[in-house]
């Protein structure tokens, strides 16, 4: 059960009245809830000599709203922008805990597929691949990991990727 005063919304800018949200706040969350707490779409704010707000659509300071992040770097903010909506979903891909023959096997799907193998026992590599899955899952988080890059990553990334598409990857790092 969410307690209204965790609300990061003034209840006079809610299409339903304040009655209404503590009646149904007095109900347990669905188990959708922690998804939908942070699946955006988010927004990102210039706060003049604060920093950069994280807001939800339809937030934000205009609306006397208070932001979910406050980052003094706008890049940052883009960064946490990205991958906030990811860590309300269930985990992409989990590790066995025990290694089998060709190593730690690595699932996926709500069937519990083996995808592959790790030789090392490395919960963290599955927590960048979950991040890395939840950004190219939603474009809006897709262009916030981008805009993020700035422009010179874009103009190197999108060059490594026009040779790639084009099938005309040139030598790599090690050819000479």
């Amino acid at each position: 059960m969410r307690d209204l005063s965790e609300s990061t919304s003034p209840s006079s800018r809610n299409a339903f009245t304040p009655e209404f949200l503590q009646r149904i706040g007095e109900r347990d969350e669905p188990l959708t809830a922690a998804e939908a707490e942070v699946a955006g779409p988010w927004a990102v704010e210039e706060m003049p000599g604060v920093g950069w707000g994280l807001y939800r659509a339809g937030e934000g300071a205009a609306r006397q709203f208070r932001p979910y992040a406050v980052f003094r770097d706008h890049a940052v903010a883009l960064l946490f922008a990205a991958v906030l909506a990811g860590t309300g979903r269930d985990k992409a891909f989990r590790l066995h805990k025990e290694p089998e023959g060709a190593g730690y096997a690595v699932e996926a799907g709500a069937d519990g597929r083996v995808i592959g193998f790790l030789a090392l026992f490395d919960e963290p590599l599955l927590d960048a691949a979950h991040a890395a899955e939840c950004l190219v899952r939603r474009p809006e988080s897709l262009a916030h990991l981008l805009g993020a890059a700035g422009g010179l990553a874009l103009e190197r990334s999108g060059a490594i990727l026009d040779a790639r598409v084009s099938g005309h990857s040139g030598p790599g790092p090690l050819d000479g």
